[in-house]
């Protein structure tokens, strides 16, 4: 993660619209309902890599940086950081494009831990490849 790039790093992953349902009290977005879209898009990235079902073991890191506002397309870009031999780490990036134009502006990075596991749900070896 780059804490202070002018462009997003990695790859864009998922997009999608704030909502009034998604405010707190004082009309921003939910820190939590960002939280979950970064989860969402790390799964993605995740299961991409490992070929196979995975299942979110830890937030290493994760840091708000500025408000989501009603209205606010939220883009979330993807880093895989590292593989392990059971588990990946996610670095991602949230951006908003404030009032759905090009402005963009970053508004939380975090890392996210995945472990990859079998149908019968126990860790499975990720693929080197």
């Amino acid at each position: 993660m780059t804490p202070d790039s002018a462009e997003p790093q990695g790859t864009l992953t998922i997009r999608t619209l704030a909502m009034p349902a998604d405010t707190n009290p004082a009309g921003d977005i939910f820190g939590g309902w960002v939280l979950s879209q970064m989860d969402i898009a790390g799964s993605i990235a995740a299961v991409e890599r490992v070929k196979g079902r995975t299942v979110t073991v830890a937030v290493e890191a994760m840091t708000f940086i500025a408000p989501v506002k009603v209205g606010d397309v939220l883009c979330i870009y993807t880093t895989v950081e590292r593989v392990g031999t059971t588990s990946i780490t996610v670095a991602m990036e949230a951006w908003a494009r404030r009032n759905r134009l090009s402005d963009r502006v970053k508004v939380t990075q975090g890392r996210f831990v995945y472990v990859s596991i079998g149908e019968d749900g126990q860790k499975r070896p990720i693929d080197p490849a």
